[in-house]
């Protein structure tokens, strides 16, 4: 999965593309002391997206050992 990631990242203008055009709801639960991806990279969603939810959450990149129920709560909520 990490070896495949630059495949990821020169996809992104066509992902922006997508958000652009279709409008998905996008709900971005990141941690906040995530040095892998920062918390810009969530509120980037909002340049290209509307109907955008962020939330930071005190813990870093694998936020869902620490905040699996509130982050299940989250995705219950917002979908």
């Amino acid at each position: 999965m990490i070896f495949d990631y630059r495949n990821n990242v020169a996809k992104y203008e066509e992902f922006q593309q997508y958000i652009r055009e279709y409008q998905p709801k996008i709900l971005a639960v990141w941690g906040k002391n995530d040095v892998s991806f920062i918390p810009q990279g969530a509120k980037a969603f909002r340049k290209d997206a509307e109907n955008v939810q962020i939330h930071l959450l005190d813990t870093g990149h694998f936020a869902l050992e620490t905040h699996a129920a509130e982050i299940a709560q989250m995705i219950s909520n917002y979908f």
